[in-house]
Formats: structure tokens, sequence, C-alpha cells
């Protein structure tokens, strides 16, 4: 066989097998890039960075669940049946608001049918800057709809492995697909011994502060602004639920002994006041339901809860229970300052 014949041949079998591979990808589409679930296909929901712009992107719905790990065990079901909507859900565990901000303006961009968005907002960022990044190397080619971008798609061997073969493997066997309510669920143990694991409360306590400073101010203004309020002013006709999710004992014994429970309250209070104003968003807080927050049993780090209180959350939101309003945000927020501040917290740890 001559050289040229030779380059001819292996320059063909390349191409087959690169073409081959694209339509490998594309039809099985592990990440929903091009398309909803192929019905020949047994998908694993997991990646979320990866998978939620796809979700967004092709599955039918006109209901959110987004938010950052504590969102993580919501039924989308659930979901469903209470407010009689189809829900996906779209997770990103260790997000900053940016993040989840960006992929829900991408998704309603794309579904202006929307009807709901159930939003979690992390008690802790509220006074962290607007651009602050949790997470490194986000797969954007998947994001955009610039076709050259997706020879990282294409010829991505992790994607292949683990995305591509891993949903063939599961077909093969029978498997079938995670639902939307197992995506990115976890049971994992509970209790102040495993809390503990991984908190250790600081030995000394700090002064405590009464009030927000100026730099803390502005920033929780910004972070709103650009991050949420960026958001709902653009779809008016989305009823947005915001609910700040009820955090342990074990974060307000942080908060006490770094000597900022009062302004961690405080910036409560005036994020609560700057999202009232808004006709299409719906404000709802869990602190005072102290039975729940002080219960160890539901929890598996200072801020984690399980699949348990996500069900109870919808409950309430549904039922109207712990809704803040202008009426009740100042009676909401003393009877906070009054529990957090002056709880005695070394009984914690007795």
């Amino acid at each position: 066989m001559n050289a040229k014949k030779w380059f001819r041949i292996m320059l063909i079998m390349l191409m087959g097998l690169l073409t081959a591979t694209i339509a490998v990808t594309v039809y099985v589409d592990p990440y929903f890039h091009y398309h909803a679930p192929n019905p020949g296909i047994n998908y694993r929901l997991y990646e979320e960075r990866y998978i939620n712009d796809g979700i967004g992107r092709n599955f039918s719905y006109n209901a959110i669940i987004t938010g950052t790990s504590m969102v993580q065990n919501f039924k989308a079901s659930e979901m469903d049946e209470l407010f009689e909507v189809k829900t996906v859900k779209m997770p990103f565990s260790g997000a900053e608001y940016k993040e989840v901000a960006d992929n829900l303006r991408r998704t309603l961009e794309r579904n202006k049918n929307t009807e709901m968005v159930l939003w979690c907002l992390d008690y802790n960022g509220l006074m962290r800057v607007h651009d602050a990044v949790g997470y490194d190397g986000l797969p954007e080619y998947l994001y955009d709809d610039i076709i050259i971008n997706d020879v990282s798609y294409w010829f991505n061997k992790t994607i292949l492995y683990r995305g591509t073969l891993q949903n063939v493997i599961k077909t093969l066997k029978k498997e079938p697909s995670d639902t939307m309510d197992e995506y990115s669920s976890w049971k994992n143990e509970t209790g102040l011994e495993h809390i503990l694991l991984s908190y250790e409360p600081a030995e000394e306590v700090a002064k405590q502060r009464e009030n927000m400073n100026d730099w803390e101010i502005s920033t929780l203004k910004e972070t709103l602004e650009k991050n949420v309020l960026s958001v709902t002013r653009a779809f008016p006709d989305t009823t947005f639920y915001i609910y700040f999710p009820p955090y342990s004992i074990i974060y307000w014994d942080e908060e006490y002994r770094k000597g900022t429970v009062l302004p961690q309250i405080e910036a409560e209070r005036m994020a609560s006041q700057i999202l009232l104003q808004e006709d299409n968003i719906k404000l709802y807080s869990f602190f005072e339901n102290t039975d729940l927050i002080c219960d160890l049993d539901y929890y598996n780090d200072k801020f984690h809860y399980s699949a348990e209180i996500n069900s109870q959350v919808l409950k309430w939101i549904k039922e109207g229970a712990y809704q803040t309003t202008e009426s009740n945000l100042d009676g909401h927020i003393d009877n906070m300052k009054v529990f957090y501040a002056d709880y005695p917290y070394e009984q914690i740890f007795e």
C-alpha cells in the first residue's frame, strides 16, 4: 500500500471516528444541550453545573426550584401537587448569588411562560459582594448558542465516559432514569454529634455589634439589585417565591461568637424592605420557628437540613405560613433579636 492511499484511509477512518463521536454525543446528549431526554435513553441526572442549563433550555415546565445546596432535597413532584404546576429543579451547590441569578436569567429568557420560581436566598450571602464567585471552571460552552464552542462538548473525554457512556450503560441495564425528585438529593447523618465533625466553636466571644456598617449596607443593596431585582423586574409576569433557608442554631452560635447576630438580623430587615417593594415577589423567613431551628436532629451541619424540612417548607409557603409582609416585618425582626441575641448558646454543647 503506497503512502497516499494509506493516508487517505487513515484520514477517512479518523473522520469517521470523529463523526461517530459527535453523533453519539448529540443523540444521547447527556447534558441536554440540544434536546430534551431521548425516549430511548435512560438518564443519570448529576453534575449540576453541566446539566442545569440544559434542563432550563429543553425540559417542559412552568415552575422552577433554584438556589444553592439548600434546595437539593426538594421534590419537584410535591411542588407540582401543591401548586398545580410542572416543576424542574436547578440546584447549584456552593454557589453565590450571581451564578444562580445568571442561570435563572438565561432560563427565563428561553421560557417566558414560567409562572413560578421558588428561589432560596442564602442568608449568609446577603452581605457578600455581588460578583463573588463560588465555583471555578464553569462549562460556559454549554451556556451559549455558539456552535463552534461545542467542540468542548463533543470531544470531551470526561463527558464521553461519565456522561454519554454511563447513560448508555444505564439503558442497557434497564435502570430507570433518575427523576427530578432524586436529582442532587441526599440523605446524610444528622444530629449534634455529626454537626460537630465540621464545626468547632470559637473559644472567644467577640463584642456584639449593634448594627451593619456602611460597607455592609452598600454591599447588600448592590448584591440584591444586580443579582435579584435585575431578574425579577425583567420578568414581571413570573411570581418569585423567595425564602431565607432555616439555618440551625449552630449557625447562630457562630454568629454570636463573631459578634454579628444583630447585624445579620438587620441585614434581613433591610433585604426584606427592598424585596417587598416588588409586586411579583412573595417573601418567607422561618427563623421564628425556633422549635425547628433548635432541633439538631434535622441538621447535617450548621446549614443543611434533611428532606423532611424541604417538604415542610413547601407546605408552609403554600399555606402562607412564615410569610414576611410590610405589616409584620418589624415584629418578626424584633422577635428574632430577642431570641437569638439572648440565647444560652453554651447549653447546646453541655
